[in-house]
């Protein structure tokens, strides 16, 4: 039986199930959206989403199973503490109280696509390791926003006071600046006042959109590059104990079956000589 649930959770064909199955999952929360449907098929859309907890348990089980007697091992990677604590979310009931909490739970479960598929897996774990370098391009970009926002401040405070009346609302307003959301509005009616303003906007942009942006690309691309060759030295480690001996149980007991095939056969080809 513990052969059997290994065989199964490690099957392609169950993953490629269980991410059908979160994709179900998605479309059920998309349909809970609209009032119309909701009241229609209000009662199939919550036994759908029974049906849907009941298979992510049924799956959580089964790698626990496989697993056993050393469930720690489940525990130890990330992914399953993530796929657990989800589940466990989706348990709280959707009435009372914990209503809304349980709506949001359940919205959960379409986090376990990334779970479920290693090129997302890949991906955010990218993202996690890109956080300490982006924390220094961060460091960077507030003394930038810091600089020009007492700047700003200082030179339109008078004229535009509505977007440049204080630190905070300079602020606020370069990092509409750095979203390209309408900058311009902004850079001819601080030139009314000073013609040379553009100066102050144009480089701003140029610092802080494409420069600012493009070192966060570079980082995320390095750290993506440098998952990448961690994951190929994982799959090139060498073989356990473990799984030496695991593997080597396997061939003892499918030669076992092979013999015991072919003391059956020899009988009957003995009877077909005589």
């Amino acid at each position: 039986m513990k052969q059997m649930a290994q065989n199964i959770v490690a099957h392609i064909a169950f993953e490629r199930f269980i991410i059908a199955v979160i994709l179900i999952s998605a479309v059920l929360i998309g349909l809970e959206t609209s009032s119309d449907i909701l009241d229609q098929y209000g009662s199939w859309l919550e036994w759908g989403n029974r049906l849907v907890l009941l298979i992510f348990i049924v799956e959580a089980a089964l790698k626990i199973y496989a697993v056993s007697p050393r469930v720690g091992d489940y525990f130890r990677e990330g992914w399953n503490v993530f796929d657990f604590t989800i589940i466990l979310l989706a348990l709280i009931p959707s009435t009372g109280e914990l209503a809304m909490l349980a709506r949001l739970a359940r919205l959960l479960r379409v986090l376990r696509l990334i779970s479920a598929i290693p090129e997302l897996r890949l991906i955010v774990a990218t993202l996690m390791r890109s956080i300490p370098s982006m924390a220094n391009v961060m460091l960077l970009m507030s003394v930038i926003f810091y600089i020009y926002a007492v700047a700003g401040q200082q030179l339109f405070h008078a004229h535009d006071p509505e977007h440049w009346g204080n630190l905070g609302l300079s602020l606020l307003t370069l990092f509409r600046i750095v979203t390209l959301e309408d900058w311009t509005d902004l850079m001819y009616t601080a030139m009314e006042m000073h013609p040379a303003s553009w100066i102050f906007f144009v480089s701003f942009v140029i610092m802080g959109t494409f420069v600012i942006i493009n070192l966060f690309i570079a980082v995320v691309i390095n750290n993506l590059e440098e998952a990448k060759q961690e994951r190929l030295r994982e799959m090139r480690m060498p073989v356990t104990h473990d799984q030496l001996m695991k593997e080597l149980d396997q061939t003892q007991q499918a030669l076992a079956q092979l013999r015991n095939q072919l003391g059956d056969v020899e009988p009957q080809n003995s009877k077909k000589k005589v």
